[in-house]
C-alpha cells in the first residue's frame, strides 16, 4: 500500500470513532494493535484489549464528550497524528472539563497498526477506563 492508501485508512478510523462505528474501527486495524498510552510509558498490546478499550470507549467515554474540535493534522511515512481538544461533562458538577489530546495513527503494512495516545493521565483514565489498569510499562531498554 502507498502511504496515501494508509492516510485514508486512519481518515477512516478517526472518522469511524466520531460516528461510534465500531465495525469500521476494527476493520482498520491490523490483528495485533499496538496503543501506546504517553506520557504515561503504558501500552496496551493485541486485539484482545483493543476490543475491550473500544467496547469501554463507545459505552462509556463517548457519552461524557460534549464536544471535540481538531487543532491540526499531520502526515508521515509512520503514521498521522491529529490534535483534539475534546470536552467532557465530567467537570465540577457535571460542568465541561477540557482536555488536549494528540493521536498518532500508525501505519501498519495494510492498515493500522495501532495508536500512540497523548494526554494527561486523567483524560487517559477517562477514555481507557479499567483497561488502563491492564496496561503494562513500555520497555525501558535504550535502543544500541
Amino acid at each position: 500500500m502507498t502511504t496515501a492508501d494508509l492516510v485514508a485508512v486512519a481518515r477512516a478510523h478517526a472518522q469511524a470513532e466520531a460516528e461510534d462505528d465500531l465495525a469500521t474501527v476494527f476493520a482498520t486495524l491490523e490483528d495485533d494493535p499496538v496503543y501506546e498510552l504517553q506520557p504515561a510509558g503504558l501500552v496496551l498490546r493485541g486485539m484482545d484489549l483493543a476490543k475491550r478499550y473500544y467496547d469501554y470507549f463507545f459505552s462509556e467515554f463517548r457519552p461524557l464528550v460534549a464536544g471535540y474540535a481538531m487543532r491540526g493534522e499531520w502526515v508521515g511515512d509512520e503514521g498521522v497524528l491529529q490534535e483534539y481538544t475534546i470536552w467532557t461533562t465530567t467537570g465540577p458538577d457535571g460542568g465541561p472539563e477540557r482536555h488536549e489530546v494528540i493521536g498518532l495513527l500508525t501505519f501498519g503494512a495494510t492498515k493500522l497498526s495501532g495508536e500512540r495516545v497523548y494526554g494527561s493521565e486523567r483524560l487517559l483514565r477517562l477514555m481507557f477506563g479499567p483497561v488502563y489498569d491492564d496496561a503494562v510499562a513500555l520497555e525501558n531498554t535504550p535502543p544500541t
